[in-house]
């Protein structure tokens, strides 16, 4: 009986590479599901659940949050992180064209270019966490210390 191969995407290679540990969930979506639905189809605790949120800055330059589900991005929290005037979320047509992956399966880890990422302060207390695994349909749990390594982000306060 032939094993079956899992389809890895640039998330899972990478924290491959890098040594990292994590577990992989799947469920069954063909189309953006947001945070929320995920976390209670597949049973999690929301506030160990995080979304990925990408923007651009007054310059130009793009720049990566990851924050609670539950929670809204504070847009000037953000700036003042990555020492930038503001910063607005990009367009969802745009974020395969920046990142590599698709709306409801953006994550900080494995884009197509490294960037500025900010991981909110509250994820450092908490043993572990789930993020989108680099498609729909799929979650990774990880430490928040590794996707900090892994993402070469920094903790900060970000939620309003």
């Amino acid at each position: 009986m032939a094993k079956s191969k899992e389809n890895k995407t640039n998330a899972m290679r990478l924290l491959e590479k890098e040594g990292i540990p994590y577990t992989s969930l799947t469920y069954d979506c063909d189309e953006f599901t947001d945070g929320q639905q995920i976390a209670d189809l597949l049973g999690l605790p929301h506030e160990k659940v995080y979304k990925t949120l990408v923007t651009e800055g007054s310059g130009g330059d793009h720049f990566v949050f990851v924050i609670p589900i539950d929670c809204e991005l504070d847009l000037k929290k953000a700036a003042r992180c990555v020492s930038q005037k503001s910063v607005s979320m990009i367009h969802v047509k745009d974020i395969f064209r920046i990142t590599g992956y698709i709306r409801g399966g953006c994550t900080a880890v494995g884009m197509k270019k490294q960037f500025v990422t900010r991981i909110d302060a509250s994820a450092a207390a908490l043993p572990s966490i789930y993020v989108s695994g680099g498609r729909i349909g799929l979650q990774l749990e990880l430490s928040p210390e590794d996707l900090r390594r892994a993402a070469k982000a920094e903790f900060a306060d970000l939620t309003a």
